[in-house]
C-alpha cells in the first residue's frame, strides 16, 4: 500500500499567501520596486546598497537560467566570464528601464539579456573562423591562403587617404543635415548613426539584428519608430548629397 503525503494545510489570508508565493521568486514585485528605487536616489551608497543586495542577485539568477535554458555558450569564455559580463551588462541598462510604460522590469531586463547573450555568442563565432592559425600549413585550405595574404597586406597610402576622405566626407554629410531634422527621434537616431559610425572599427556588427540592438540602446527607441526616423534621414541624406555634387 502506497502512504499518501498529506498536503499542508493552507494558512493565513490570501494577501500573506500571495506575499509568500512572491518571496519564493527571485525577481519579483520587491525587485521592480528596488529598480525604481535605484533610479531615483540620489545618495551613491544607497543606490550602490539597493543594487548589491537587491538587484545583483536576481540579475544573476536571471542571466543564470537563460544560460542554462537556451544552451548559450561563448567561445574562449568560461561559465562564470559569461554570466558576469551580461550581468554588468543588465547593471548598465539599469537607467533605462521605465515603469510608466507598463512593461513589467522582469520581461524588459530578460529580453535585454536574452539579446546580449545572442550576440555575444554570435560575435565570439564569428572571431574564431575569422582568426587563421598559421602553426600548422597542412590545415589551411587554398582559400584561408588568400585570406591570410590579403590580411597581411598594407594597403597602399593612396587607398588609405581615399578611404579616410570618403569617411570624413560622409561624416560631414550627416552632421549637415542635422539642422535639417524636425522631430527628437530623427535627431536622437542620427546622433546614433554618427556615433556608431565614428566607432565602425571597433564595434563588431554581426548581423542586422546587431546594429538594431545598437541603435535601440543608443537611442531608446522602439523598433517602429527607428524604422521612421531612419526613413527621413536617408531620404535627408540623399538630398544633401546631391546638392554637394551639384556644387562641385
Amino acid at each position: 500500500m502506497v502512504q499518501r503525503r498529506r498536503r499542508k494545510p493552507t494558512t493565513g489570508t490570501p494577501e500573506e499567501r500571495e506575499k509568500a508565493r512572491q518571496s519564493r521568486m527571485y525577481f519579483n514585485a520587491d525587485t521592480q520596486a528596488a529598480v525604481v528605487e535605484y533610479q531615483t536616489e540620489d545618495d551613491f551608497n544607497v543606490r550602490n546598497k539597493t543594487y548589491v543586495i537587491k538587484i545583483a542577485p536576481a540579475f544573476e539568477k536571471l542571466v543564470e537560467n537563460l544560460i542554462n535554458i537556451h544552451k548559450f555558450t561563448s567561445a574562449h569564455d568560461s561559465y562564470e566570464t559569461l554570466k558576469n559580463d551580461c550581468v554588468c551588462f543588465l547593471f548598465e541598462t539599469l537607467n533605462k528601464f521605465d515603469p510608466t510604460r507598463g512593461c513589467a522590469a522582469f520581461s524588459y531586463f530578460n529580453v535585454c539579456a536574452k539579446n546580449w547573450l545572442i550576440i555575444r555568442t554570435k560575435q565570439k563565432s564569428q572571431s574564431t573562423k575569422k582568426f587563421l592559425s598559421i602553426d600548422d600549413p597542412e590545415s589551411l585550405t587554398l582559400s584561408d591562403y588568400h585570406i591570410l595574404e590579403e590580411k597581411c597586406s598594407v594597403q597602399s597610402q593612396d587607398v588609405q587617404l581615399e578611404d579616410q576622405f570618403a569617411s570624413q566626407e560622409i561624416l560631414d554629410r550627416l552632421h549637415a543635415i542635422r539642422e535639417n531634422v524636425s522631430t527628437e527621434n530623427e535627431l536622437s537616431t542620427l546622433n546614433g548613426i554618427i556615433t556608431l559610425f565614428q566607432n565602425k572599427n571597433e564595434i563588431d556588427i554581426v548581423s542586422k539584428a546587431a546594429m538594431s540592438l545598437y541603435m535601440k540602446d543608443l537611442t531608446n527607441l522602439s523598433h517602429k519608430q527607428l524604422i521612421t526616423a531612419i526613413a527621413v534621414i536617408k531620404r535627408l541624406y540623399v538630398e544633401q548629397k546631391e546638392e554637394d555634387e551639384n556644387d562641385y
